[in-house]
């Protein structure tokens, strides 16, 4: 379907290159936080498919206007979604108002956190119909989570103990 950062996206230039040398899709954009960036990205060549991650780059009316932006250089959307079930939410709200939505990635259903966790069905995902972001957490089900401090795992090079990127 299409490479995803084969290179970090702060290294446009380098995206860019890449972009002009494979026929493949090049798809970027999770740690990329502001249109700025995005149209960056856009006007050098260096993505065909933006991958924003809509709880770091500005929420849904943000994604809107990004997936504008690229849908005026015939790029595709792919929102990046790694935070669970209400980030999925707002995401599929901004995947069902763009007319360049091409995949929506996920790690969540929903199971033990929402009332009526998201179902695929054949691929796909119904349109919440509830309001707001369609969706009803499940306080009994996370009354387990209280408390827990969750911190992202460090990496460290195992050769001079440096911080590394996951």
């Amino acid at each position: 379907m299409f490479i995803e950062e084969p290179v970090q996206c702060q290294n446009v230039d380098v995206l860019a290159d890449i972009a002009k040398k494979t026929h493949l899709p090049i798809a970027t954009g999770e740690r990329v936080f502001t249109k700025w960036g995005f149209r960056e990205l856009l006007e050098k060549g260096a993505a065909s498919i933006l991958q924003p991650d809509i709880s770091h780059a500005g929420g849904i009316f943000e994604g809107r206007l990004i997936a504008g932006m690229a849908e005026s250089y015939y790029a595709a959307v792919a929102p990046h979604c790694p935070l669970g079930p209400i980030s999925l939410a707002a995401g599929i709200q901004l995947d069902a108002c763009i007319p360049n939505f091409l995949a929506q990635e996920q790690v969540s259903l929903g199971e033990g956190y929402l009332k009526q966790p998201f179902v695929v069905k054949e691929g796909y995902v119904d349109l919440p119909t509830a309001p707001g972001l369609g969706i009803e957490l499940d306080e009994e089900a996370m009354s387990d989570k209280i408390g827990h401090s969750w911190r992202n795992p460090e990496s460290y090079h195992p050769d001079d103990g440096a911080a590394i990127d996951w």
